[in-house]
Parts: C-alpha cells; structure tokens; sequence
C-alpha cells in the first residue's frame, strides 16, 4: 500500500552533504527541499544563534512548517544538524504532528568524519547558506558538547558521504524508499 505523504528527514553534521544531497533527492521524486538553514537565517535575523529566543522562535518556524504540510498532506525533505540547542522532544512532537496526520517520518543519516568536515566546511557553497565556515569554530563547539545530542529515531538508510558521490548517495536515498513502497 503506498502511503499519502511523508516526510524525508536527512540528518548529518555540518558539511556531511544535506543540502547538496537533499536538492538530489528533491529533484528526483519531485518533492520541495526545506532546507533547514533558511529556517536558522530567518531567525539570526532577529536573534542571535543559539539564544533562547532564537531557539524559540527556530522551533516555532519548524512547527508552522509540518503542520501546515501535515494539514495538505504535502511531502517534503527536510534537513538537519543535530546540535544540543534543540530539544529531542521537538523531534519527536514533529514526527508526531506528521504521524497524527496518516503520514510516516523516514529519517536518513548522513555521516563523514571530522577530518572530511573540516576539509569541506570552507566551501563555497557554505559561505553562500551563511553556514558554518570556520573549522577553529566548529572544532570549538564539538569541544563544548554542542553535537552531542540523544540518539534519534532508528535511520532508514545511513550514508558515508565520504565513501561515494552525492549522485550516489542520493541513489541510496530513493532505493531505500521504494523499499518502503513510497
């Protein structure tokens, strides 16, 4: 039986590839990509990272966002990073807000190492999302905890971006999710 809609929840480190990977997928099945560092631009408009008004209204942004999909029955990917800010229970309240609408989560994790972080998170195309440049910085916050976060739901696939190409990994994506009969 094919389900109504669901929602593709990729999640990774910085630089692990969400955004490059998720556009992907998004332009294979055809499925908007809400990419969740549009949601962080919009609040650091107003508040500082990490503040809790910031995180408050991150969190309200991201509510807004799967009950209104979840209202239309509108599938999407949604990206993220898990970071010690965020509040498991947030998570689990959004695939809540999917799953009381007859929709299903599919949670895929992207992994790469340190190293492979700190190589890429200079990139171009970071400095473009206004995303985390600086691997003193980054290399600071995992110091501090900040990416140490409880365990979230069991992955439907989880992907070494260092190991293949984004093409690739994107492929993994989709196969897993015919699985599922999507």
């Amino acid at each position: 039986m094919k389900m109504t809609f669901y929602v593709l929840f990729i999640r990774g480190p910085a630089a692990a590839g969400k955004h490059t990977i998720g556009s992907l997928v998004s332009e294979r099945l055809e499925l908007p990509l809400f990419h969740n560092h549009l949601t962080v631009d919009l609040a650091r408009t107003l508040f500082e990272f990490g503040t809790p008004a910031f995180v408050a209204l991150r969190a309200h942004i991201w509510r807004a966002a799967f009950h209104a999909a979840a209202a239309e029955r509108r599938s999407f990917i949604f990206t993220f990073n898990p970071e010690s800010p965020v509040d498991p229970a947030l998570m689990e309240e959004l695939a809540e807000t999917i799953s009381s609408a007859s929709g299903r989560v599919f949670y895929v994790e992207l992994v790469c190492s340190d190293e492979e972080v700190v190589r890429r998170i200079d990139s171009p195309s970071r400095h473009r999302f206004g995303k985390l440049t600086d691997a003193t910085v980054y290399r600071a916050a995992k110091a501090q905890g900040r990416f140490e976060v409880p365990a979230l739901p069991e992955a439907l696939a989880r992907i070494d971006t260092e190991a293949g190409t984004p093409q690739a990994s994107s492929e993994m994506i989709v196969r897993a999710l015919e699985r599922v009969s999507i």
